[in-house]
C-alpha cells in the first residue's frame, strides 16, 4: 500500500495519503476537496548497520562522480 504525495489545486496544500486500492480517492485534509494532483516525490533511503547507507550519495571518483559538489570529486562525500 503506497503513500503518495498530492497537491490540492483549490487551496494549494501539499499532503501525503495512503492509497489502499484503485478505488480510493485522495482528499485534501485541509479543505476536503478531491481536485488534487499527484506530486513527484523522492523515496527515502534506509540506513544499513551503524552509520552506513543503502544508497550512497557520492560515487568514489571519475567525471560523473557524486552529487556535483566540489567535495565529491575527491571521493569524500559533501553530505557525510
Amino acid at each position: 500500500m503506497p503513500i503518495y504525495e498530492y497537491r490540492c489545486e483549490p487551496c494549494d496544500h501539499t499532503f501525503e495519503t495512503l492509497i489502499r486500492s484503485t478505488g480510493d480517492v485522495a482528499r485534501c485534509p485541509k479543505c476536503g476537496n478531491i481536485d488534487v494532483a499527484k506530486e513527484f516525490s523522492v523515496p527515502a533511503a534506509a540506513q544499513v548497520g551503524r552509520g552506513g547507507s543503502a544508497l550512497p550519495v557520492c560515487a568514489p571518483s571519475g567525471p560523473a562522480a557524486g552529487c556535483g559538489r566540489p567535495e565529491c570529486g575527491s571521493g569524500s562525500c559533501a553530505f557525510g
